[in-house]
């Protein structure tokens, strides 16, 4: 056993000195040492309820014949970190769970670990930290939050961010406010459309890390703690087998996820996790295969912000198995890749059934022929730009108009609550990117406001910053080359035409070379707004987001 190292021989002897204060016995220590790492605590919703997930994880593995041992992750709550300085402390928060749980887990030479995260940056982040360490390892999160009841309907947490432009605008009352306010949110867990954490919950199960049910069971279901007792039983079942994270993350597990975020519309943050989630296993994601991808991937689910079903709504349609299992009647997925269940992707779905056609569609009668996120590029975005094109209004599939310009999100925001942003624009929010935020701030204060104030279906927002998985709308973001390194975004004009064709994959402003090649030429650096701390560092090492803003040492 890897522990052995830490709990056999003479040289040990102090290293077992310390296992007796910590309360730990000659039995336990004769068995593998399960590091148990849990993202609970007292600010992030979906986090508030991970001890019971943690403790459900420690019987399980207990039973099988493990010694589990709990240590922490952090977790930051995007919505609550949303629209101010704080959410450039979020996707960077990602390479800190990765480096502190490589760190822990490699210090104490854990034999396998389980991993509880839930909200955003915690599950791509200890995916990383799983490939990096590649010891027997299963997923289990905290699950995803029941939806809110607002006047006899289902509410989620957008819901919530667009009434604010609603009230701002004199479309509803203060009252009418207050009731959304109350009743959007009324649950432990991660918020219940499907943003950005249950995305990637959800891709942790299609990728073979996560056990069934992992993305889609409540939080708030005894199904849950159940699931946690079987994921502390799966991974001594891994450690008898010898399989490891990167013999489940391989280049067609990627393609799983890939083709099932396509499927299900998930959210554009998949699009800087994955391809850093697979740099970690060795593999490298070209964004341009995204397109392909979707091109021959149905998309089968409306979710919010989509449309009106919910994470508990496909938990009871099937989950992601069901989903899977559709996929496969076009032979759309690779089904001889290993998983945590120590069984193949094709036998894990063998027998799942779509259990509500409304919710999942079948294969052959989807929501679009091509899948729920499109990769754009042209002389705005030459690597990449990025759009939840399941969540955009039909009539902005293709759009031009002139480019209202702002160097941070808050300036954006003040224009649109302040009415001076109209029918036909174009908003470019720059400067927000991996290197210029720095941090790269997700807009959805910004696309919720133009959402609220009745301009969804005719505004469109693009930026080097990214979107929550809650942000609806012709909203196209981790425009690369972002602008602190130059890139075109840095370069357009109040009133450039901007023209977009998402069908197309094309973004472009309709500008000559030879003017952009005068601006480029004119162009300087802004002075960067944060000059100390983790984000100075972050900042100098991070890579642009069509490449997952993963972070590599200058050469």
């Amino acid at each position: 056993m890897l522990s052995d190292r830490v709990k056999v021989g003479t040289q040990q002897a102090p290293h077992r000195s310390l296992f007796n204060a910590l309360g730990f016995t000659e039995q336990e220590r004769r068995k593998p040492m399960i590091g148990i790492v849990c993202s609970y605590n007292e600010i992030v919703p979906g986090h508030m309820n991970l001890d019971k997930i943690a403790e459900a994880v420690k019987l399980g593995v207990a039973e099988a014949g493990g010694m589990p041992v709990l240590f922490p992750a952090i977790a930051v709550c995007d919505g609550i970190a949303m629209g101010h300085v704080g959410m450039k402390y979020s996707l960077v928060t990602r390479d800190l769970i990765a480096d502190s749980t490589e760190c822990m887990a490699k210090a104490h030479a854990f034999d396998g670990l389980v991993m509880i995260p839930n909200c955003d940056k915690n599950v791509p982040g200890l995916l990383m930290a799983a490939a990096r360490i590649n010891v027997p390892t299963v997923f289990v999160s905290g699950g995803p939050m029941m939806a809110g009841h607002v006047n006899g309907r289902k509410r989620s947490l957008s819901s919530m961010f667009e009434v604010v432009g609603e009230f701002n605008s004199g479309r509803i009352s203060e009252q009418e406010l207050n009731n959304f306010e109350e009743n959007v949110c009324p649950t432990c867990g991660s918020c219940s459309g499907m943003y950005t954490a249950n995305s990637m919950n959800c891709l942790t199960e299609g990728i073979g890390m996560g056990l069934r049910g992992n993305g889609t069971i409540p939080a708030v279901y005894s199904a849950r703690l159940r699931l946690a007792k079987q994921a502390g039983y799966a991974v001594m079942d891994l450690i008898e087998k010898n399989i490891r994270p990167r013999d489940i993350m391989t280049k067609e597990a990627f393609e799983n996820a890939m083709t099932i975020d396509m499927a299900l519309g998930c959210s554009t943050n998949t699009m800087l996790h994955l391809p850093a989630i697979a740099h970690e296993c060795g593999i490298e994601l070209n964004m341009e295969y995204a397109n392909e991808i979707s091109d021959r991937t149905p998309n089968l689910c409306h979710l919010a912000p989509a449309g009106p079903t919910y994470m508990e709504d496909l938990n009871e349609a099937g989950g992601i198995y069901a989903v899977m299992k559709e996929l496969t009647k076009k032979n759309l997925l690779h089904l001889d890749g290993i998983t945590v269940t120590g069984k193949t992707v094709g036998e894990n779905i063998e027998h799942a059934v779509n259990l509500n056609p409304e919710v999942i569609r079948p294969i052959e009668n989807p929501y679009m022929q091509t899948g729920g996120i499109a990769v754009l590029k042209g002389n705005l975005a030459p690597d990449t730009g990025i759009v939840k094109r399941s969540a955009v209004a039909p009539e902005m599939m293709k759009h031009e108009g002139p480019a209202r310009v702002f160097d941070c999100e808050e300036d954006a925001i003040d224009a649109i609550m302040g009415g001076r942003i109209h029918d036909g624009d174009v908003v470019v929010i720059r400067y927000e990117g991996p290197k210029g935020g720095p941090g790269m701030r997700e807009m959805l204060n910004p696309t919720s406001a133009i959402v609220g104030m009745g301009l969804g279906s005719t505004v469109a927002l693009i930026t080097d910053g990214r979107f929550s998985g809650a942000s609806r709308g012709a909203a196209i973001g981790h425009v690369s080359p972002e602008a602190a390194v130059g890139g075109p975004i840095a370069l357009v004009k109040e009133g450039d035409i901007i023209s977009i064709d998402i069908n197309a994959n094309k973004l472009n402003m309709l500008v000559s070379d030879e003017e952009l090649e005068k601006r480029r030429k004119e162009w300087t650096p802004r002075k960067a707004n944060i000059t100390d701390g983790y984000l100075k560092r972050y900042a100098a090492l991070v890579t642009s987001g069509n490449r997952g803003a993963i972070l590599e040492l200058p050469e």
